[in-house]
């Protein structure tokens, strides 16, 4: 029977994953991990726009506008402010690599 790879879940977990793969330091992969972060925050945050990331999704930042809801203990109609919320989508090659049959 093949052994099931381990896949991290935590952030220490990526940083020592990404430390091994790149046969670099874990210091240098958490610095390397904090700059994809950094990257994708500004990115998300240029409206309508945002940024891609290969493989993974597009992350942007998206505006709801104000809409009426329904309070589902009491089923009374209430009004829910128009906010700004973040979006990602994952890209094709996410979704077939996951959905794979």
């Amino acid at each position: 029977m093949a052994k099931k790879e381990v896949v991290p879940t935590t952030k220490s977990g990526i940083i020592a994953a990404l430390a091994t793969a790149g046969e670099v330091s874990k210091k240098q992969a958490a610095a390397i991990y904090d700059k994809l972060v950094d990257i994708a925050i500004k990115g998300a945050k240029q409206e309508e726009k945002g940024i891609m990331l290969p493989a993974i999704g597009k992350v942007k930042l998206v505006k709801r506008p104000a809409r009426t809801g329904r309070n589902p203990a009491t089923g009374e109609t209430i009004k829910i402010k128009a906010k700004k919320v973040v979006k990602i989508v994952a890209c094709k090659a996410l979704k077939d690599a996951i959905l794979a049959k």
